[in-house]
């Protein structure tokens, strides 16, 4: 209840300050002026939302420097879609992004929407211009963002059905990396988000090391019970190599799927 409260006054308080451009092509994207000094509770995270045209599913997936990563950064919702927000970040923007593609709203119109609506409550230690999110609809389509004050390095690459997107990291191969391996990666949407992934750590990843990884995929009725529109739900909290340990559970779940005969 008490997020629900947060976005209706969010939405209360409109916002009518001019809003950086969107950026949804496959460039990679740089945030373009000087960031803000890193404080101790800002960490690297680099994540990948990507969607899987032949079943219909859509997923997200990141790696942080900090403790349970998933419970902030990774939402989504069959026939809806994924949002991953992260950066300087507001946690509201998840839901938010939801409810607006819900609404009927392209990803790149609820990316210009959540940024005007911000009413950046603490701009010198928590500044609505370090933002970064993306978010991407159940057919595929995605917009993201990378604030011009996200802490270096942060941007972000958008590639055919996914976007690579990350702050604090070795530099922009590794979202160019990350999108390459989704791309370049077969079998299922869970295990090209997984392979992006390793490929971002591969090309340096978080330059603050690794903590914790997260992954979610969901499709309407595709869950392994009646009723289930989560195809899986993974969250590997503390671990000294969070991808490493990701990995497992993402192949040890694609060996139920296929015992139940499904892809």
């Amino acid at each position: 209840m008490r997020m629900i409260a947060r976005i209706a006054a969010l939405v209360a308080v409109c916002s009518v300050q001019e809003v950086p451009p969107v950026v949804a092509q496959s460039d990679t994207h740089e945030a373009p002026e000087a960031r803000v000094e890193v404080p101790d509770s800002h960490v690297g995270t680099f994540s990948i939302v990507g969607f899987d045209p032949e079943t219909g599913e859509v997923g997200v997936a990141v790696q942080s420097r900090v403790f349970s990563v998933g419970n902030g950064v990774i939402w989504g919702e069959a026939g809806v879609g994924v949002v991953a927000t992260q950066a300087i970040v507001d946690v509201s923007y998840g839901p938010q992004g939801l409810q607006l593609l819900k609404e009927g709203h392209s990803p790149a119109d609820a990316v210009r929407e959540i940024l005007a609506r911000d009413p950046d409550p603490d701009p010198e230690r928590w500044t609505r211009e370090g933002r970064q999110f993306s978010i991407m609809n159940a057919r595929g389509e995605v917009a993201t963002h990378t604030g011009p004050r996200a802490s270096e390095w942060a941007g972000h690459r958008i590639g055919e059905y996914c976007s690579a997107q990350g702050n604090i990291l070795a530099g922009p191969q590794v979202v160019e990396d990350m999108v390459e391996a989704f791309e370049s990666t077969s079998g299922h949407l869970s295990l090209r988000l997984q392979a992006a992934l390793e490929a971002g750590q591969a090309a340096g990843g978080d330059t603050r090391g690794m903590q914790s990884a997260a992954m979610l995929v969901v499709g309407e009725d595709m869950g392994v019970w009646l009723n289930n529109d989560v195809v899986l739900r993974l969250q590997v909290d503390d671990h000294p190599e969070p991808i490493a340990e990701l990995r497992r559970l993402v192949e040890m779940a694609a060996a139920r799927r296929e015992r139940r005969g499904r892809r």
